[in-house]
């Protein structure tokens, strides 16, 4: 049956690197196109007659699937659905499904070895060494930048799902305790300690909720005010939860033992950010690649033949329209 359908991705080069298998996916379609990238200008044309678009952050807006009255279904290879219009998928009778929950492990080690670099300051040690400071020592060891343990220590979890439970986990591995956060916008619960009330307390906060009008700018220089003057802050959610700029000054300003982040607002930051800036001490900056295990974007392949035979045999999983 799925022979009947072709598919375009538009964006494969965005998960596949030559290190995944596709060959699975393949036998899904009639056909499947592969594009390493797809500008707005070619996303119709590539699109006509195809049944099945799969797009990782190539946009499908309105306009698309009013040129395309063959679509039928619409995969995301990511859990955000901000690349496509939503409500126009619905009015124009095409499904849409994500993958949820195929980068957990990655993601969470991630955030793990980004907190264990800021409380072992092992960027500052390496930086030194490749500098000859060490070379130039006195005595055997180099102890210029302040160690931190973590155990004995409070970590603060904004966002306690399937990602925020295994960095709970791991956290717990290292002698943690830790706090859950009542993420602005939800119904107050029990066990969640208000965000006026959780930040004083904290050693560290680690950031794993989505992005909406609840939650943007959510720690800007307030809320970063009220942290204590060592915490450090761990965002491998989005990068609009925390106002950048604020969190620049506070880290210049000696208020906060340090922060690091995986994402950004916009990305690529073409046009620069505010965290950027040479000038910023104590900060860590990856390129929003917690995600990206081999063993992770393989499990998106794998997501992506489930929710193409769940939708060809009537019984759509993943749905988000």
């Amino acid at each position: 049956m799925s022979s009947q359908y072709t598919a375009v991705f538009l964006d494969h080069t965005s998960l596949d690197l030559g290190d995944l298998d596709l060959s699975v996916l393949h036998g899904q379609f009639a056909d499947l196109h592969l594009h390493s990238s797809s500008t707005p200008q070619q996303v119709i044309e590539r699109l006509q007659g195809a049944h099945v678009a799969i797009t990782n952050k190539t946009i499908i807006d309105a306009n698309t699937f009013a040129s395309c009255p063959d679509l039928k279904l619409v995969l995301i290879t990511a859990t955000g659905t901000n690349n496509v219009d939503l409500v126009s998928a619905r009015e124009h009778g095409v499904v849409v499904c994500n993958c949820q929950g195929y980068g957990t492990p990655s993601v969470a080690q991630h955030t793990l070895m980004l907190l264990l670099s800021l409380a072992t300051r092992v960027s500052d040690y390496q930086s030194a060494v490749q500098h000859g400071r060490w070379q130039q020592a006195k005595n055997f060891c180099l102890l210029d930048f302040p160690i931190v343990e973590l155990e004995g220590k409070t970590l603060g979890l904004l966002g306690h799902g399937e990602l925020g439970g295994a960095v709970a986990k791991l956290a717990e591995a290292f002698g943690m305790r830790v706090l859950l956060g009542q993420i602005p916008g939800r119904p107050a619960r029990p066990d969640r300690v208000p965000l006026n009330e959780l930040l004083p307390q904290v050693d560290a906060l680690t950031l794993h909720c989505p992005l909406n009008e609840h939650t943007r700018d959510m720690l800007g220089a307030h809320e970063l005010s009220l942290m204590k003057p060592h915490a450090f802050i761990v965002n491998t959610a989005r990068g609009g939860l925390i106002n950048e700029q604020a969190l620049a000054d506070a880290l210049r300003n000696g208020h906060l033992g340090g922060a690091a982040t995986d994402v950004l607002t916009v990305e690529p930051p073409v046009n620069g950010n505010p965290l950027l800036a040479g000038d910023i001490p104590r900060l860590i900056v990856t390129p929003h690649n917690a995600w990206g295990s081999r063993e992770a974007r393989q499990r998106i392949v794998g997501q992506l033949i489930e929710n193409t035979q769940a939708f060809i045999a009537g019984t759509a999983k993943r749905v988000v329209s």
